[in-house]
């Protein structure tokens, strides 16, 4: 079984707290960039042709800026190239414009049958700090229209927020629990390197939320989606049960997966592939290459190791301990670890407690054996 991602690189415009691989055009050439997609996805259907889907998910940037009928015509590729599990699950980004939303209907007879919004918020004032380009009436609107097409919806939205405190916060979660989506990715805003949120904070422009009330607010959380139906099942990730993002989980899961499009990753066979991050580098490479890759790297046993750990700890299921090579776990760790309350074990899984989730980094470097991180 296999995953495939599509990356959409572009966007309206750049919000002040995005890193992810995300570029501002003025012209986009629709018809060089779906046979420049169509191209990489060729390549690497040939590496992996004894697999079959069982997700899509087309990510961004902004993908709901995508023609529809480009979308159409990379999932009818997609399927030709591996085949599709009975119950694929087909997931879009889309932005909650008018614009955007006026294309929801095209995007599911494309196939398209989950869709991500990211709303960020329920706050017009937030939303503006943000940098988003719409406004809560048109992200609920867009949100509705989502309902009406997409037998699966999800959204977004960002917390611990400066001066957000616990009051603004539960009446906004409870408001978006009221919608009654199946699934909430909630995020802490976190202040990456080379936003322009870096800049102001550096300048001391910007004011942060304090890591102890972003962890009074990640727990507040935890409590509130438990109790309506919509427990953790990943850090950031809420679903009622049999509603996860099945694509995700193959991440945190270490399935593999392909990756198609600029800047994206890829892990296949024992190998980690990459793309060519900038729009025009990436381009260059298709038409030279007949595909996108920047590199494929063997990964050793411990560099595997390392990567199933830290993905697998962000499920509240945890992972199992079969699933990694002799003598890479530190039991003497893991027990110390049990006995602080930040790992437990059950049916002999390794899992982060709540606890443990908030310092998820730090648990890392001390379960793996000094021999499996120098690997």
């Amino acid at each position: 079984m296999l995953a495939l991602y599509i990356h959409w690189p572009f966007c309206v415009s750049k919000c002040p707290y995005c890193d992810f691989n995300s570029h501002v055009r003025d012209t986009v050439d629709q018809p060089a960039w779906r046979d420049a997609l169509l191209a990489d996805m060729a390549y690497e259907a040939a590496q992996t042709r004894d697999r079959q889907l069982t997700s899509i998910f087309f990510g961004g940037g902004t993908p709901s800026l995508m023609p529809p009928e480009t979308v159409a015509v990379l999932i009818e590729a997609a399927e030709q190239h591996w085949g599709f599990a009975d119950d694929i699950e087909i997931s879009l980004e889309a932005n909650p414009s008018s614009v955007e939303a006026a294309r929801f209907a095209d995007l599911g007879r494309a196939g398209v049958n989950r869709v991500s919004l990211g709303l960020q918020s329920l706050d017009d004032d937030a939303l503006q700090f943000l940098g988003r380009a719409h406004d809560v009436a048109e992200g609920l609107a867009a949100l509705e229209t989502a309902q009406s097409v997409f037998a699966r919806t999800s959204f977004d939205l960002i917390y611990a927020l400066p001066d957000q405190d616990e009051t603004a916060w539960r009446a906004e979660l409870n408001r978006a629990l009221s919608f009654g989506t199946d699934h909430l990715s909630l995020y802490q805003l976190t202040i990456e390197p080379g936003t322009q949120f870096a800049t102001l904070a550096r300048r001391g422009e910007l004011g942060e939320t304090t890591p102890d009330d972003g962890a009074h607010l990640y727990e507040l959380t935890q409590q509130i989606t438990a109790e309506a139906g919509l427990p953790a099942y990943e850090i950031s990730n809420h679903a009622r049960p049999g509603h996860e993002s099945r694509h995700n989980l193959t991440y945190w899961r270490y399935q593999p997966y392909a990756g198609i499009g600029p800047g994206a990753h890829g892990r296949r066979g024992h190998h980690a592939t990459v793309r060519h991050k900038k729009p025009e580098n990436w381009l260059s490479a298709v038409t030279r290459n007949g595909h996108g890759l920047q590199s494929e790297d063997h990964l050793a046993a411990g560099d595997e190791d390392a990567e199933r750990l830290m993905m697998g700890l962000r499920l509240t299921e945890g992972v199992a301990r079969d699933a990694f090579s002799p003598h890479s776990i530190d039991e003497d760790a893991v027990a110390r670890l049990i006995g602080h309350d930040l790992l437990e074990t059950r049916d002999d899984r390794i899992v982060a407690t709540l606890s443990g989730r908030l310092v998820l980094n730090s648990l890392l470097a001390e379960i793996l054996t000094s021999d499996t991180i120098s690997a």
